[in-house]
């Protein structure tokens, strides 16, 4: 059996479902082009079919495309992934996180991370969680601060994107004996949003 299989992570207000074909819509209308601004890859046309190519790159096993849908609502309001799995290392990544514009700087990031970072510790038995961004991307980087995550440096030309740009990567992370201390946190943030 892999070490991470799809799975439904369930919140107070948010559930985390595998990504499938009746999300793409909704994925589509929820974002836009300039949400993609900073990740290494976007969608090649903003079209069902156009996001489908792209979101597929990110479902091949041992990856794990999580679409967030507001439970009141049913509402799709983002997606994130586990991706660059390193079963024998019993380490991941979560990342090409984005939220729909009006969810940002809401409850969603923080009950996200709070879900994947803790199947990542809890059930899966992780020993590193590594979020990594754009150098420029000052908003990302806060909020891998404001969750908890350790800076550990910055690669430069880590990456080219599309229209040709150097990516200089800030590269974060979480080990096991600071996962209670993050969780408190999100805990706590969580609650500020009652």
């Amino acid at each position: 059996m892999p070490w991470l299989e799809p799975v439904v992570l369930e919140g107070d207000r948010l559930r985390l479902e595998p990504f499938d074909e009746g999300h793409l819509q909704r994925l589509v209308s929820e974002t836009d082009p300039d949400t993609f601004r900073y990740f290494t890859s976007a969608p090649k046309d903003w079209s069902p079919d156009g996001f489908r190519t792209w979101i597929e790159t990110r479902t091949t096993a041992p990856n794990l495309t999580l679409v967030f849908v507001d439970k009141a609502s049913e509402r799709v309001v983002g997606s994130s992934c586990f991706f660059d799995v390193r079963e024998e290392h019993r380490a991941l990544e979560i990342g090409y996180t984005w939220i729909a514009r009006e969810m940002r700087g809401t409850w969603v990031n923080p009950e996200a991370k709070l879900l994947m970072v803790g199947h990542a510790f809890e059930t899966l038995g992780a020993v590193r969680v590594q979020i990594k961004c754009d150098a420029r991307n000052a908003q990302s980087r806060a909020a891998i601060l404001k969750l908890g995550a350790q800076f550990e440096g910055v690669l430069r030309n880590y990456a080219i994107l599309a229209n040709g740009h150097h990516r200089d990567t800030a590269f974060h992370s979480i080990l096991p004996g600071e996962w209670a201390q993050v969780r408190a946190g999100l805990v706590e943030r969580l609650k500020s949003f009652s």
